[in-house]
């Protein structure tokens, strides 16, 4: 017979796990809403201009709306998880997001309709921070698959959100079902979320990063999303504009060459989430940079070929991919991770998002639409030399 005491130790190992697993799971039902939320602008685009009464050019503020919104939430919401119970805040964000989604398509007016947006990038920012570093804080060092498995469930989203829409939208002849599907999403998150308890925060640990080093390494970090994140979004929002302008493809293969690119991203996260059970995010991050650096220079030599168009598509997503939970998943080995350190690496992601795709837009017609691979490479260059320098701190000495 197991003796009582190791009977009940079994036991509370066992609910441990399930506890765990629970809330793990909450993540990622949280992180394909956000997924499903940050496709969505793009094919409802049309319906809210007509909606509002104004043309394409004006209501693409919206595209700058919502990763404004997004940088708000990162700053106010890195602050709260530091001082409120994580599921708390994560429960509230997801209810205020799914009521400011229901009102988005019923707003006949821009000026209002740009505020409810930057309030559904607030509640996707507070979100993606709580989502990332409750996780942390969860597994700890053994994070990297789950961080992979986080990022992998919001390229779902990301994927299954436009198909979502179209479908809706073809049956209905409105986007208003489009958005009151994604915010029904949201809400059994919330809900499992309020019966649950929040994790303990990250603490510092012998041989990770002395107090200089890891505010460089903030910075490093914060630096570095800003160039992928930059890469990843100029990529997605200007391949099918660079197929279409150079003649590689009508716009339906543009179309199916942009879902490649999000879908290999997705499928890149679940493979890094394969491998990170036996390999280090050092070396997935490694392999990741080298492998979008071929992929881009493959398209920097052979701009106007079909065959290789393709290829450097699927390899960026699928290299690019991997860099986000991969680089989180590194921070939590050599850092203490809190609310507030997750928001300022959030500042970059931002700034990358806004920055890099909007200068590609201000000399994609006068330049070339070349400058949309040109701008991607340079971005990945930058972000591998940033890396290569995060990995020269060194760690603080142990005794």
């Amino acid at each position: 017979m197991t003796p009582p005491g190791l009977a009940a130790t079994a036991r509370q190992q066992t609910m441990e796990r399930q506890r765990r697993l629970a809330q793990t799971a909450a993540y990622f039902l949280t992180f394909v809403s956000l997924g499903m939320v940050a496709a969505v602008w793009g094919p409802t685009l049309p319906g809210l201009a007509a909606r509002t009464g104004v043309g394409l050019s004006q209501v693409s503020v919206l595209l700058s709306a919502y990763p404004f919104g997004r940088l708000l939430g990162f700053l106010v919401g890195g602050h709260l998880y530091d001082r409120v119970a994580g599921h708390l805040v994560m429960g509230a964000a997801l209810l205020l997001l799914a009521m400011a989604l229901c009102l988005v398509p019923l707003i006949p007016q821009l000026t209002a309709l740009v505020l409810v947006v930057l309030l559904v990038g607030a509640c996707a920012g507070a979100l993606d921070v709580g989502g990332n570093t409750l996780l942390m804080w969860l597994h700890g060092q053994h994070v990297g698959p789950f961080m992979n498995g986080l990022h992998f469930c919001f390229g779902i989203g990301a994927l299954i959100a436009p198909a979502i829409v179209a479908q809706l939208l073809q049956f209905s002849g409105d986007i208003v079902w489009g958005y009151w599907a994604l915010a029904l999403v949201a809400l059994p998150a919330a809900v499992a979320l309020s019966f649950q308890a929040s994790p303990t925060p990250h603490k510092a640990r012998d041989g990770g990063l002395s107090a200089p080093n890891q505010s460089a390494a903030i910075v490093l970090i914060a630096c570095f999303f800003f160039f992928f994140i930059g890469a990843e979004f100029s990529f997605g929002s200007w391949i099918f504009s660079y197929v279409v302008h150079t003649n590689l493809g009508s716009q339906a293969t543009a179309a199916l060459l942009t879902s490649l690119f999000w879908g290999a991203m997705a499928l890149g996260r679940l493979l890094a989430a394969l491998a990170s059970i036996r390999v280090g995010p050092a070396a997935i991050l490694w392999a990741a940079l080298v492998g979008c650096l071929l992929s881009m220079t493959l398209v920097l030599i052979w701009p106007m070929s079909q065959t290789v168009i393709w290829i450097s598509t699927f390899g960026a997503g699928l290299t690019i991919g991997p860099l986000f939970p991969g680089i989180l998943a590194f921070a939590s080995k050599r850092m203490a991770i809190t609310g507030q350190v997750t928001s300022l690496f959030f500042i970059g992601v931002s700034l990358g998002a806004m920055s890099l795709p909007w200068l590609i837009g201000q000399v994609f017609e006068t330049v070339g639409p070349l400058t949309t691979m040109v701008t991607v490479a340079a971005a990945m260059v930058m972000a591998t030399a940033v890396f290569a320098l995060l990995n020269r701190l060194p760690a603080k000495v142990t005794r």
